[in-house]
């Protein structure tokens, strides 16, 4: 057998290739066995782009842009053949800064600084521009770069952010691609070649414009833009906190944690939650709402802020009453199925909405009502003697998944809902062409509170955590624009304190396991925070929930 050869098995398959061989070069063989594009390869659980050299003996999985990993890298491949467009068109004297800000719909909001006129001309010119780059199939090259000569090069193309974000690399040299000449440092893998990226649009929204993809289950079609207003609103608020506390991006945050300041930081951005929380007390109270509905996906805080929202109508002269949802499980043995065949306890149907709006009723016409108890280890509903009556200024606080659904609600009158969406909308990114994603930072909370309050493993979260999102897209984010409010429970501060909770977890999954790869990119994304402790974090803070230490019972 020829030392010059290796041999690669994909599925059951096996084939001899000379040593040497692209990943690229083998993901064409076998291009006809995928529904969509492969763009980067898996071999031992290691992640590698395509144009990488088979170096050993592999068996390789190859990853499509239908799987979030390959989904991520092209919207990432995109954003950088749409700069490179962007910066040619307008031309790079013209630009002063470009900024990916946050997801809408399916795409980026982002906006541009310079003597750019923002126009349905501009943007036109920009996409043609992108697709004769399609056409032409340049190639994505990486490189690497000493991080001080990286500075020095980023700071001569006026992309600071990135030069403020590079001083607090603890590596000595870092990847930057480049395509057709135009250089970026991007935070993930790269598609192999402009001929990848060929479904995208641009769209005028509000003061910037939307970079649109289609959808991960179809990556090969575009869908609608159809932007939600009211989350836009909230993350749009979410920018101007940030510029207001001069914190827009993780750079900043390090400078303040580095100069000793973040004291301060982290009392004025709990103020702002605080106010907000107040604001909304005022308009259940105007409204003179009887049932307040909290919804929102997992780890948003849900618990922490219904305390803190009760607090603030108390202020308001009014009484609160919590009532857990959970209780109105029907028996775990009647629960429908998923189409895994597992219990799904996500379902509205997994709740006896019947009885609940039963209740509800008899208690906001002055009724005195024994609530039930749902004992999760019999996965039985109990009675335990629990009553409960209220007054004329009373108000029903609910908190569950299903709260912005007027299905769970059917029977009550809309003028006694008050509907809150709570999430947790991350505040700042990595620099202006690497956004956090939301659910970066709920998980990274999850992470830490499984493991403080219920002894699941880093591994067992992540290995749920793909359900959860399914939950959450089919519950709750399709409901979001029918509450009344929302609030945003992302604190600037707090990626750099769960980076010291997070880290021991992330570190204990051994890389043989189906989540080393997720815990990775993971420890990764936390490497660019400089970490703090978590005595300054008040005892009420949402945060709180996640890392222990509440003044609530949560």
């Amino acid at each position: 057998m020829s030392q010059n050869q290796i041999t690669v098995q994909i599925g059951e398959e096996k084939k001899r290739y000379p040593l040497g061989v692209t990943f690229l070069d083998v993901a064409k063989e076998f291009a006809g066995t995928k529904k969509y594009d492969i763009v980067l390869a898996q071999v031992d659980n290691k992640l590698f782009e395509l144009n990488k050299k088979i170096e050993t003996d592999s068996k390789i999985r190859f990853i499509t842009t239908a799987e979030k990993t390959g989904y991520d890298t092209y919207r990432r491949s995109v954003t950088l053949l749409m700069l490179k467009a962007m910066y040619h068109v307008a031309g790079r004297e013209k630009i002063e800064k470009i900024s990916i800000h946050f997801s809408i719909s399916s795409g980026y909001y982002c906006t541009i600084k310079g003597k750019v006129s923002l126009d349905e001309q501009f943007l036109e010119e920009v996409k043609q521009y992108m697709k004769e780059l399609v056409q032409k199939k340049l190639p994505i090259q990486k490189r690497g770069e000493n991080t001080n000569k990286a500075m020095k090069l980023f700071h001569e193309y006026g992309m600071y952010d990135k030069e403020a974000l590079l001083k607090y690399r603890r590596v000595s040299n870092v990847n930057i691609y480049s395509l057709d000449g135009f250089e970026d440092y991007f935070y993930g893998y790269m598609a192999p070649d402009t001929s990848y990226l060929k479904y995208f649009d641009l769209i005028l929204y509000e003061e910037g414009f939307v970079l649109l993809f289609p959808w991960m289950g179809n990556p090969e079609k575009m869908t609608d833009f159809c932007p939600r207003k009211k989350i836009f609103e909230v993350q749009r608020q979410t920018l101007l906190w940030g510029e207001m506390l001069n914190v827009p991006n993780v750079a900043a945050l390090n400078d303040r944690v580095v100069n000793g300041n973040m004291d301060e930081l982290i009392l004025c951005q709990e103020a702002l939650q605080e106010k907000k929380i107040g604001e909304i007390a005022e308009q259940i109270a105007q409204k003179g709402a009887r049932i307040v509905l909290i919804a929102g996906p997992s780890s948003s805080g849900k618990t922490t802020f219904s305390h803190r929202l009760s607090v603030q109508l108390l202020a308001h002269g009014l009484k609160p009453h919590p009532v857990p949802v959970d209780d109105y499980f029907i028996d775990r043995d009647q629960t429908p199925l998923d189409a895994f065949g597992n219990r799904n306890f996500e379902c509205l149907e997994a709740l006896d909405v019947e009885l609940f709006n039963e209740h509800m009723i008899k208690l906001l016409s002055g009724e005195k009502v024994e609530l039930p108890y749902y004992n999760f280890k019999t996965g039985k509903r109990e009675y335990r003697g629990k009553f409960l009556e209220i007054g004329p200024e009373d108000v029903l606080v609910i908190e569950g998944i299903h709260g912005l659904n007027d299905k769970m609600t059917y029977r009550l009158s809309k003028g006694e809902k008050f509907k809150i969406y709570i999430s947790g909308l991350t505040q700042l990114n990595v620099d202006e062409h690497n956004r956090i994603p939301t659910t970066d930072g709920r998980l990274l909370r999850r992470i830490i509170r499984d493991a403080r309050t219920r002894g699941t493993s880093a591994k067992g979260t992540i290995a749920m955590w793909p359900s959860v999102g399914r939950g959450e897209e089919a519950y709750i984010f399709p409901y979001q624009e029918q509450a009344d409010v929302m609030f945003n429970s992302a604190l600037i501060y707090e990626l750099a304190v769960l980076k010291v909770y997070a880290e021991p977890l992330l570190f204990g999954i051994s890389q043989n396991e189906p989540e080393y790869q997720e815990a990775k990119r993971l420890l990764k994304f936390l490497d660019y925070f400089v970490g703090i402790p978590s005595e300054s974090v008040p005892q009420n803070s949402i945060l709180r929930e996640f890392i222990g230490g509440s003044c609530f019972a949560v």
